[in-house]
């Protein structure tokens, strides 16, 4: 079976479900907001302090930075660990269900790969 296949299977399969439908609008809303797809990636490549994101998400303000890791967290897709030192320490990792959720969406970074002209003009979607 190829990735088409199962990918039209899977769609099929979703949209015979009008619940699983509705409930998939959420997530994609959650992912499609600015810099949660940086953040998440920089949290599976390594970040754990407030700095490291702040480095791997070039551009990001430190509100915005802070906005998207509390909301990540209330998701359950980053665990906040606090390590009451001098000065506290507080690390984020991703969660499990933020790994499976980044794997799930490595088709579509791997479409955008193939297909660097379907946005070029990214200014447009926001």
């Amino acid at each position: 079976m190829t990735s088409t296949s199962s990918a039209e299977t899977a769609f099929q399969r979703a949209h015979a479900n009008d619940s699983a439908c509705r409930s998939f609008q959420p997530v994609l809303e959650l992912v499609g907001r600015r810099w949660v797809g940086m953040v998440m990636l920089a949290g599976q490549r390594g970040a754990r302090r407030f700095g490291q994101y702040r480095a791997y998400v070039d551009g990001i303000s430190d509100r915005m930075l802070a906005q998207r890791l509390r909301e990540l967290e209330r998701h359950g897709l980053l665990a906040r660990e606090v390590i009451p030192t001098t000065p506290v320490q507080i690390l984020y990792a991703p969660t499990p269900r933020a790994l499976e959720l980044m794997g799930a969406l490595q088709p579509l970074l791997d479409w955008t790969v193939r297909n660097p002209e379907a946005f070029m003009d990214a200014a447009d979607l926001r």
